[in-house]
């Protein structure tokens, strides 16, 4: 899912992004919240058609960048008091007001609100912080039925999409009897999907994907494995042969803007004077409108120049990229090939340019 944080994936339009095949984008709850507001979004209709995205949507719960504002937030049982990171204003998100907020922005799929485990930490910290996830969780869904119950005039909200798929998220930090514990609890309150929380956030990547090959096996077969903020296109690939179904990262689009592409035969950094006369496309193999018309010197020229363009193009590339992975790993799927696709793509992406 590219992410568009406060309602636009970085860098490119709607049309582009469904012209790459995109069939779902991420929103963020949390930034939406301060700028423009939910209400404002609700009033105008919902998010799809405030950003004119007529295909899905998911929205986070504002629980991850809240637990990025370490020295701006007081956690309670009741929620979270924070500082806005845009002029100081004191806010407070509960498991019912990110509830409120994403039933007002209307997605397809929501999230339920978490506390994002810090990493390290101790395993009694792990403990408490699933423990409260848990009982967030359960308030989370509560509230979102009684949102759909209630007329509009109770709660100055419209329900413009009363199908929204709530999700779970699975904490626990590195613990993996703790990860066990937390996937119980959420199965026990009932989930339309699962996510996996907490990961990519410091720890090693072995950790992340011991963790990984441990709790995704345990999800319910028939509702769909989510692994937050992940990752690569090594990690996606190697997270699909553990059962994972669904992504979400800034990389393609972040990496883009610095200057950071992603092949099929590993990463290659477009500002580097080799490419300066190069003529090739950023990736034979690569059927997106960039490496169809534009050449890595051309490229190069716009990323040193400071051109607008340059992080047009390279966002719709990585974006390109990353969707035609994911495309390709459902048609290994479906032929019954993956195991075969996963070894030709991770040794391709090893080899390395030329």
């Amino acid at each position: 899912m590219p992410v568009g944080t406060q309602g636009t994936v970085k860098a490119l339009t709607q049309q582009m992004l469904e012209a790459a095949g995109a069939g779902i984008i991420l929103g963020n709850t949390y930034h939406l919240y301060l700028r423009p507001g939910h209400l404002i979004i609700n009033k105008l209709g919902g998010l799809h058609r405030f950003i004119g995205w007529e295909r899905a949507l998911l929205t986070d719960s504002g629980g991850f960048q809240v637990f990025s504002l370490t020295s701006l937030r007081k956690l309670t049982d009741e929620g979270v008091e924070f500082q806005s990171h845009i002029d100081g204003s004191r806010h407070f998100l509960s498991p019912e007001k990110a509830m409120e907020i994403q039933a007002a922005l209307g997605a397809d799929i929501v999230m339920s609100f978490d506390e994002c485990t810090p990493f390290p930490a101790t395993r009694d910290e792990a403990t408490k912080s699933l423990e409260l996830t848990e009982r967030w969780a359960r308030r989370s869904k509560q509230h979102l039925i009684k949102l759909r119950s209630e007329p509009a005039e109770a709660t100055g909200i419209k329900i413009v999409n009363s199908t929204q798929a709530l999700f779970g998220i699975v904490q626990g930090s590195t613990y993996l009897d703790l990860r066990e514990r937390s996937l119980t609890g959420l199965i026990e309150i009932g989930f339309d999907g699962y996510a996996i929380g907490g990961l990519s956030v410091g720890e090693e990547k072995s950790s992340m994907f011991e963790v990984v090959s441990h709790i995704a096996p345990l999800m319910p077969e028939e509702k769909p494995r989510y692994l937050m903020g992940v990752g690569t296109p090594e990690d996606l690939v190697n997270a699909v042969a553990e059962g994972i179904d669904m992504f979400d990262c800034v990389l393609p689009t972040r990496n883009a803007r610095n200057g950071q592409l992603f092949t099929s035969r590993g990463r290659i950094n477009i500002d580097n004077a080799r490419y300066r006369d190069d003529g090739r496309p950023i990736d034979d193999e690569c059927e997106c409108p960039v490496c169809d018309r534009y050449s890595r010197a051309y490229l190069r020229h716009l990323f040193t120049t400071g051109e607008i363009l340059s992080s047009v193009l390279t966002s719709l590339h990585n974006i390109s990229f990353y969707l035609d992975t994911m495309g390709r790993i459902r048609q290994a799927i479906t032929l019954d090939a993956f195991d075969e696709f996963r070894h030709s793509y991770l040794s391709d992406l090893a080899r390395g340019q030329d």
